[in-house]
């Protein structure tokens, strides 16, 4: 059976003047369900990661912040809405889920985080709806606890990966890809160890031909698990993004993640992402295609 985390706060809605898609995180799962892709069986809801791990990919001081609500304004807004108790917890459980997750896909190849996908946030800082680093935080989990050795982490969301970058730079271990707008947010990127810039416009030809090329060559750095964000801002539809792929493209996209890596042998955690099209069915259907693709591979 697949396990997928998720919890009602995944879904909390932010304060009237904040609010960006959260929806999506009540309509994933309630959709696969409905198409019998799960069953309630499937979601689990993940407790709030231990502080002594959250220290092991965060400084001590912004934690400290974060943790006792004393975040200063200019980087509230920087994170894009104002921090609360309710919000952080929302953080925590999210962070402990893409744990868990991939935890569970080292001893059956696949799980899923129907949040997450929070890169932005770097050790000491966060930006763009991102105050934890969820793909961070537990891959650091699993080098500590000794459960991998040398860990590949795939971004795809249209957003560069600065804070998985920024956390990362120095860590040999973890190899950072990230395929991105390259005149999008964040404008002041970081230096991941693959960095592929897109212009605005890339269709699904262009987007898949360069994916197709570049996987095999993440080989090099002989990775024993895969962090997979998959984003679903790369839409054409996506009022964030700037790219052109249409929904049977985005699926490709995951479709040949995914192959890759039951091909080679690598359990994969999988986090949502970003996406922001203003049909929230779009949002829900690229999303849904996600665990659907992982399924029909793994299971």
């Amino acid at each position: 059976m697949v396990k997928i985390a998720w919890h009602h706060l995944f879904a909390h809605p932010l304060p009237e003047g904040h609010r960006f898609p959260m929806l999506k995180y009540e309509l994933i799962p309630e959709q696969l369900m409905h198409e019998g892709v799960i069953t309630g069986a499937s979601l689990f809801a993940p407790e709030e990661v231990a502080e002594e791990v959250i220290l092991w990919s965060h400084d001590k001081g912004y934690w400290a912040q974060l943790r006792d609500l004393t975040l200063p304004p200019r980087e509230q807004r920087r994170i894009g809405f104002p921090l609360t108790a309710q919000l952080l917890e929302r953080e925590t459980r999210i962070a402990q889920g893409t744990i868990d997750g991939a935890v569970y896909a080292k001893a059956n190849g696949i799980a899923f985080n129907v949040a997450g996908g929070t890169h932005h946030a770097g050790s000491n800082w966060g930006e763009g709806f991102c105050l934890l680093n969820d793909q961070a935080i537990a891959a650091n989990y699993l080098l500590k606890k000794g459960l991998a050795s040398r860990i590949l982490i795939i971004d795809l969301d249209v957003h560069q990966g600065n804070g998985t970058a920024e956390i990362f730079y120095n860590e040999p271990r973890v190899f950072t890809f990230s395929m991105h707008g390259d005149k999008n947010f964040p404008f002041r990127k970081e230096t991941s160890d693959l960095d592929i810039p897109l212009e605005d416009g890339v269709t699904d030809e262009q987007f898949l031909k360069k994916l197709e090329e570049t996987l095999p060559t993440l080989l090099s750095h002989q990775p024993d698990f895969v962090f997979y964000l998959s984003g679903v801002d790369v839409l054409e539809s996506d009022k964030l993004g700037k790219l052109a792929l249409s929904k049977e493209g985005c699926a490709a996209r995951d479709r040949k993640v995914l192959q890759f890596c039951k091909d080679n042998g690598l359990p994969v955690q999988v986090s949502m992402g970003g996406g922001y099209s203003p049909n929230i069915r779009d949002i829900v259907d690229a999303h849904c295609n996600t665990f659907k693709i992982g399924l029909d591979i793994f299971e």
